[in-house]
């Protein structure tokens, strides 16, 4: 058995791992922080209790994605982080109201460090000051790297590799490669993202037009392909590719693939078009055939 096998059947069975990866993280405060905020984002930071967090889209003004967000209301300041690929855009998104009113932002992402956590979690905290916690992921301060990293002396550090295949199983799209300006935000299909009760922000005509009004035009999926159980060069082929219904129609497209050793087939994120989103639909991609299913592929 591959080193890579074992880490990854040691991650599925529960044992503690980690991924460093680079995130943005920014803070927000201000007496007008709130009312600012609430017209950028799709969901609603008011309601934010301290110490409660939530996911969040920044829309263009087409009701497209150029970043999703985790917010955390931390006493008077609110807390967001993001990926690399949207951090520059996020920050300058947010500095263009430091001069419009009674709001600040501190970009705090060169002071700590970020590691995706999978596993248990008791005996990783470590002083409060020193690290922010957005669920099972930490931002750690950089003077406590060390004696965060001891803490995890024991634990299965995930390649970038074994990261994309858990990524892929857990059906968290990317961005730049699930999603980019052109995917407008209910596409997505990530719950709790939204809110329809809030204020006016920017987008959010379009969004909202689309809920009252039925499902978007595509969605987020997953794609299981039957006849591929292995190591395969025809998945880069795949990604990217079209998918198409039993009578020829265009069904959407791919935009990740994997192999999942868990399932042992080859599986895919791709947005489906509002026709065969049902699971169980069967699509094809060229000359292979894939099922249409709920994310995630593993809970």
């Amino acid at each position: 058995m591959s080193d890579f096998q074992k880490d990854y059947e040691a991650i599925r069975g529960g044992a503690l791992g980690f991924h460093r990866q680079n995130r943005g993280l920014f803070a927000v405060s201000g007496g007008e922080a709130v009312q600012f905020l609430n017209g950028l984002i799709t969901n609603d930071v008011e309601t934010l209790e301290d110490g409660a967090q939530m996911l969040a889209a920044f829309p263009t003004v087409k009701g497209r994605v150029f970043a999703i967000v985790r917010v955390m209301r931390r006493g008077e300041s609110y807390l967001f982080e993001t990926e690399e690929a949207t951090r520059e855009k996020v920050y300058e998104n947010l500095t263009r109201f430091t001069f419009a009113g009674d709001f600040h932002l501190d970009d705090k992402s060169g002071n700590y460090s970020y590691y995706s956590i999978y596993g248990e979690t008791n005996g990783l905290d470590i002083n409060s000051q020193e690290f922010i916690k957005f669920n099972n992921d930490y931002f750690v301060s950089n003077e406590s790297v060390g004696e965060f990293e001891e803490s995890l002396s024991d634990a299965v550090e995930i390649s970038d590799e074994l990261y994309e295949i858990l990524r892929i199983e857990n059906g968290i799209p990317k961005y730049g490669i699930d999603m980019d300006e052109e995917t407008v935000v209910p596409e997505v299909n990530v719950d709790g993202m939204i809110s329809y009760d809030k204020g006016c922000y920017i987008g959010q005509e379009v969004i909202a037009r689309i809920h009252f009004r039925g499902k978007p035009a595509k969605q987020l999926r997953g794609l299981v392909f039957e006849e591929m159980s292995g190591p395969s060069a025809e998945k880069d082929v795949l990604t990217g590719a079209e998918l198409r219904s039993p009578d020829g129609k265009n069904a959407g497209k791919v935009t990740s693939i994997a192999v999942s050793p868990k399932l042992g087939k080859t599986i895919a994120l791709g947005y489906v078009r509002n026709a065969f989103l049902e699971s169980g639909t069967e699509l094809s991609v060229g000359n292979k055939n894939a099922r249409v299913i709920e994310l995630p592929f593993i809970s």
